[in-house]
């Protein structure tokens, strides 16, 4: 598959090789042969901005500049944050809307449930991935409110 948009069944994205990655979604698993970052920013400018714009507007709304989380569809508030840099070949994106449950497998491994019941391992410690999950709810909370301010 050459190109694929980010939607509310995107569950995680995963480096394959150095330039293709897997996506699994509730019920299917594609290989995409663009890596995650590029899947990000092709999903990002197909809902009408790019990977860098969103990068910088969730900088601001959250006054922080590394892993930072990405509002990729705004209006379903489809949120993704990196489990490591977006720079590092082992970076997996993982959809904040989809996760049930989360937990310490292992020194430095945490184990996803996601709300379909699909169980995911990925090799980040929990108290990072838990942060993630945080910096990515307060971004989620921020741009509700704001919406709703707006109304």
């Amino acid at each position: 598959m050459k190109d694929y948009e980010i939607n509310e069944e995107t569950l995680a994205i995963m480096p394959d090789d150095v330039w293709s990655s897997m996506v699994l979604e509730d019920d299917f698993k594609y290989e995409v042969n663009k890596t995650p970052l590029e899947i990000l920013d092709y999903s990002c400018k197909y809902f009408g901005s790019s990977y860098p714009g969103r990068k910088d507007g969730s900088k601001d709304i959250l006054n922080s500049s590394y892993k930072l989380p990405i509002l990729v569809e705004d209006t379903r508030n489809i949120i993704f944050f990196p489990t490591s840099s977006p720079l590092d070949d082992s970076c997996t994106w993982i959809s904040l809307g989809n996760i049930k449950d989360y937990r310490k497998v292992g020194k430095n491994k945490t184990e996803i449930l996601f709300k379909n019941n699909k169980v995911m391992t990925v090799d980040v410690s929990y108290y990072s991935f838990n942060n993630q999950v945080m910096r990515a709810s307060r971004l989620e909370s921020i741009i509700r409110n704001r919406k709703e301010k707006a109304k």
